[in-house]
């Protein structure tokens, strides 16, 4: 049976970041204004392991946000010896971490692999070093080279997060990005469309007219192509789109930007689109049964039943139904 893979979460915002990247606000992004206690910490790991099943589970615990590798390192590890205990009994595999890539040394990764850190994620966002420079990024793509190969070297897994629609970016930016992520060995990545968050200097440019955001249509189509990209290299692609705060879900703090709180199954849904696409060109039938896996069977439907309505043009009645041997995005239809 399939292992399960639990995260436990702790935000840490904007500790140790040295530069204000002119998109970025993370309070409003993620709720959360102050670094959380010791003892909050702990509470918070015994509330998710107290919901989370024992067997055949992967649990993980991670810091996010912030710039963990740049808090003193003596701070960093009294962090990490609140999660030893966990390591020690089993209830936790390993840690994860988020960080930039222009804070990795030699130092920080042997006190990162002496208390089980698994995985540390860079905030590379992208490989064009126009676009890190109009972004106030702080780092180049150099650094990102360097970072990437030394975590590989200390045989940590690789993550590394991108964001699209930066100012400067392009669709042909945003390719080189993502197969550079797999040229550097990546184990995972994350894709992150821009937005605009209020009280950010991203803002200002927004209101000024100097930064136009990518529209949900163009979003969906970078992102489709990163998806597939990063799918061909066994890249496991972990989030798309900002896991958002109740303030952005409201729109308090969005200002503007490709924002859908499911935007992955957009993604997919055209994804599945191009495939169903060719069906059309069918001649003209009365009934259509198509056969997937469970997996993506909503996605083949489509988002808003997308898909479904699209092969309703041409056939009267359009059944999908499930298939547990058929895996990935494999297919078989019939029609009468």
């Amino acid at each position: 049976m399939k292992i399960r893979h639990f995260t436990i979460p702790v935000f840490i915002p904007e500790l140790a970041c040295p530069f204000q990247c002119i998109y970025c606000n993370q309070k409003k992004i993620s709720g959360q204004i102050k670094i959380p206690e010791p003892d909050e910490i702990i509470q918070t790991i015994e509330e998710h392991l107290s919901t989370i099943p024992k067997k055949r589970s992967f649990i993980e615990f991670g810091f996010f946000g912030g710039n963990f590798t740049g808090i003193p390192i003596e701070q960093q590890e009294e962090l990490l010896k609140l999660i030893k205990p966990y390591i020690k009994n089993s209830s936790i595999s390993s840690i994860r971490l988020s960080t930039r890539p222009d804070y990795i040394n030699r130092e920080n990764l042997k006190l990162l692999k002496k208390y089980d850190v698994g995985t540390i994620e860079l905030g590379v966002q992208s490989m064009d070093d126009d676009v890190l420079n109009k972004t106030k990024r702080g780092h180049s793509s150099k650094d990102v080279i360097n970072s990437a190969r030394m975590i590989k070297d200390f045989n940590f897994d690789l993550g590394l997060q991108m964001m699209i629609g930066l100012p400067g970016d392009t669709y042909e930016k945003s390719i080189y990005t993502a197969r550079q992520i797999v040229k550097l060995g990546a184990n995972n990545t994350r894709i992150y469309p821009t937005l605009v968050i209020k009280d950010t200097k991203l803002e200002k440019m927004y209101n000024q007219g100097k930064y136009t955001p990518l529209s949900l249509e163009e979003t969906i189509k970078w992102s489709k192509k990163l998806l597939l990209i990063f799918e061909e290299a066994n890249v496991k692609v972990i989030r798309m789109g900002l896991h958002p705060s109740e303030n952005l879900l409201s729109g308090d703090d969005l200002v503007a930007g490709p924002f859908h709180k499911s935007f992955r199954e957009l993604v997919l849904t055209e994804i599945w689109n191009g495939i169903l696409k060719h069906l059309m060109k069918k001649e003209k039938a009365k009934r259509i049964r198509i056969f997937v896996s469970p997996k993506e069977f909503n996605y083949a439907i489509g988002y808003d039943s997308k898909n479904k309505n699209m092969l309703l043009e041409n056939f009267e009645f359009v059944i999908f139904q499930q298939d547990q041997n058929l895996d990935g995005r494999k297919f078989t239809y019939w029609i009468e």
